[in-house]
């Protein structure tokens, strides 16, 4: 494709114009008008398209990610797109694959003819790069459908900040539930649940509440994990941005993926306003909470809210309503799931497994009696000590 003929194609985008906002195109639309600059004005536009190529790595990665993460007239209509919206898309795909074949010597040759600069062809060449996977808009369409679109395709899991926006995790915990010996039964239930959910079948809030170091958060996220690549995302989220929820339910409310909104370690007090926001976005509010996002919450306590003996045998005249407002919340969660302290027995199970995968070797009685004086020296018998205990027994034999 010719340069003239090549900018104002990429002038045309229509369906992937977003892309124009993108750093690497800019780059290349900024090269390629100033041929008609001088040639101070062009070595300058055609470094910094270098540099911005070289800081990508991959060229063709970052051209394909910012198709994969645009959200446009196509992902608008992608059950059942128009026609011209496809032959549009497939213009759009054309010139960008033409970008991508650019090596820079006729970039360079044209701008030392058209500047009479001749050391313009000294310049660098630039960086080869592949064309997009797909050459037309109904492969595009097709890529949308298995892959996902927009903001939520760049990572499995995300974070919520303070001031209510989404920063996508770069380095997520990559946990499975096969590192998450015992708990067969609370693992199943929660699975089940999850199934449903990615089917589109009715599926239940999930609570999860007991011991410390039992592994609720560790399940929840080993569970967001194993079904990342059916679209799962996982979005944790601070009880203390609560208030956020209804931005981040408009976010996510005509995303293709289906979340798992993660609030670890749950708890309130009776003055705490998040306690009746949160009630009310769950179940009870005027607006609905999205289908394809349900609420998975750690807490130690049953009913979410720090209580005292005065409370129950306080001088309210209904202590009924009272306790009833204490349990409101727990109550809107559809499925309660406990993780107890492991007996002995469910203990030891925990370490041999741990032991077994981490390929340590000791007497298996040997194993079980420093286990059990570890726990005695720890907070007693958990998931998490058992984990502990392998990771000491571990550096200690490679110490040795």
């Amino acid at each position: 494709m010719e340069l003239t003929e090549l900018s104002l194609h990429l002038r045309g985008l229509s369906v992937l114009r977003g892309l124009h906002r993108h750093p690497l195109v800019s780059a290349y639309l900024s090269a390629l008008d100033a041929l008609r600059a001088d040639s101070a004005a062009f070595a300058d536009a055609y470094g910094a398209l270098c540099a911005q190529m070289f800081a990508c790595t991959d060229v063709s990665r970052a051209l394909l990610d910012a198709v994969h993460y645009d959200v446009n007239t196509l992902t608008d209509t992608i059950d059942a797109p128009a026609p011209a919206l496809l032959d549009a898309a497939t213009h759009d795909i054309d010139a960008l694959n033409a970008l991508l074949a650019l090596d820079g010597t006729a970039l360079r040759d044209a701008a030392a003819a058209r500047l009479d600069a001749p050391a313009l062809r000294a310049l660098p060449r630039l960086p080869s790069a592949a064309p997009l996977p797909f050459r037309d808009g109904a492969a595009l369409a097709s890529y949308y459908r298995a892959q996902g679109y927009g903001f939520f395709a760049q990572a499995t899991a995300f974070a919520v900040q303070d001031d209510g926006t989404l920063a996508p995790i770069v380095h997520p915990d990559r946990i499975r539930l096969c590192d998450l010996p015992g708990y067969e039964r609370q693992k199943q239930q929660i699975l089940k649940n999850t199934r449903a959910f990615l089917d589109g079948r009715e599926a239940n809030n999930i609570l999860l509440y007991g011991d410390k170091g039992t592994g609720k958060s560790s399940t929840v996220k080993a569970v967001a994990n194993e079904y990342a690549v059916r679209g799962l995302r996982i979005i944790e989220m601070s009880p203390r941005h609560i208030t956020h929820f209804p931005a981040l339910f408009a976010q996510t409310l005509r995303s293709p993926f289906r979340f798992i909104v993660f609030l670890d370690d749950l708890s309130f007090s009776r003055e705490d306003d998040n306690f009746a926001a949160l009630k009310a976005f769950i179940e009870g509010g005027l607006a609905g909470k999205p289908a394809n996002l349900v609420i998975y919450a750690t807490s130690n306590r049953r009913h979410l809210i720090r209580e005292t003996f005065a409370d129950r045998e306080g001088d309210e005249v209904r202590v009924r309503d009272s306790l009833e407002t204490v349990t409101s919340l727990s109550d809107r969660f559809g499925l309660e799931i406990t993780f107890s302290v492991p007996d002995k027995d469910e203990y030891l199970f925990i370490v041999d497994q741990l032991a077994a995968e981490n390929g340590l070797t000791l007497d298996r009685e040997q194993l079980h009696l420093l286990a059990e004086r570890f726990a005695l020296r720890r907070n007693g018998r958990s998931p998490r000590t058992a984990r502990q205990f392998i990771s000491q027994q571990l550096a200690e034999r490679y110490d040795r």
